[in-house]
């Protein structure tokens, strides 16, 4: 069984196509249907497939060409639609692990679901 495309957005979107995909995403899920989505965005991508069994992954790739990472592990939660719009399966607020082959959000740099990620503070001397 061929797996539903819920489509590779840019991070700009529209609220019609955000909709759309995460529709289809979360249909699929519920049905125990094979999908995947995925969304671009400045420096990275990410991305939740989910197969027959219901099982769901998350995969992250940041950078570009020879120097770009890919990470990938077992969805750590749910799937839900964020805030973002996107679908995602991490818990609400978390920015840390996610899940198993994950490596945190590093500081500074925006969740890529929607949720800000702190800045350390400053160490003072």
């Amino acid at each position: 069984m061929p797996a539903t495309d819920g489509g590779r957005l840019s991070v700009q979107a529209s609220a019609d196509q955000s909709k759309s995909a995460s529709d289809c995403a979360m249909q699929a899920s519920q049905n125990k249907h094979p999908f995947y989505v995925a969304y671009d965005m400045p420096g990275m991508a990410v991305g939740v497939p989910g197969n027959a069994a219901g099982k769901l992954f998350t995969v992250q790739s940041q950078g570009t060409g020879p120097s770009a990472t890919l990470t990938s592990g077992d969805c750590p939660s749910q799937l839900r639609v964020a805030s973002s719009g996107r679908v995602t399966c991490l818990a609400p607020g978390d920015t840390g692990s996610m899940g198993t082959g994950h490596a945190a959000v590093p500081s500074g740099m925006s969740n890529p679901h929607g949720t800000p990620v702190p800045k350390e503070p400053a160490i003072k001397p």
